[in-house]
């Protein structure tokens, strides 16, 4: 289930592209395969923030959630590239890792057991790795 932020992200993409309800009920319908936002699972969510976005829509960035690390240390920049391929590759930001699910916790939190994904060991980022490789491969892709 959808949290309030980002659902209330989708609707303010709706009113900044001005969209109208048949029309904004018709590409959820065809990007997620649902009628009503609210019905919306958070990988789904992300698909149609994704889409909104090639529609012209821009958010603005949350100051704490959602940024690539800027500057990886040695060991950690290939892992960090692969993550930001296979987040690419699905269409999911960023924010996919650091955002809270409905156990409370984010998947950096779940996966690495740190708060935040600046602070993962290379150890916790392989892990990572893995989980978003195992979900290319879940969806139907192979991952490289």
């Amino acid at each position: 289930m959808l949290d309030k932020a980002q659902l209330a992200k989708i609707h303010i993409a709706k009113k900044e592209l001005a969209m109208d309800d048949a029309t904004y009920r018709a590409m959820l319908q065809n990007v997620a395969g649902v009628d009503s936002a609210s019905k919306l699972t958070v990988p789904m969510a992300m698909k149609v923030l994704a889409h909104l976005q090639s529609c012209g829509f821009k958010p603005k960035a949350n100051p704490k959630h959602g940024k690539k690390p800027t500057k990886p240390a040695a060991g950690k920049a290939a892992l960090m590239s692969k993550i930001e391929a296979l987040l690419a590759e699905r269409g999911y930001p960023w924010e996919y890792l650091t955002r809270a699910s409905k156990s409370g916790q984010s998947m950096v939190q779940r996966i690495c057991k740190v708060d935040a994904l600046e602070f993962a060991t290379a150890e916790g980022l392989g892990k990572l790795v893995a989980a978003l490789s195992y979900d290319l491969q879940r969806n139907g892709r192979k991952a490289s």
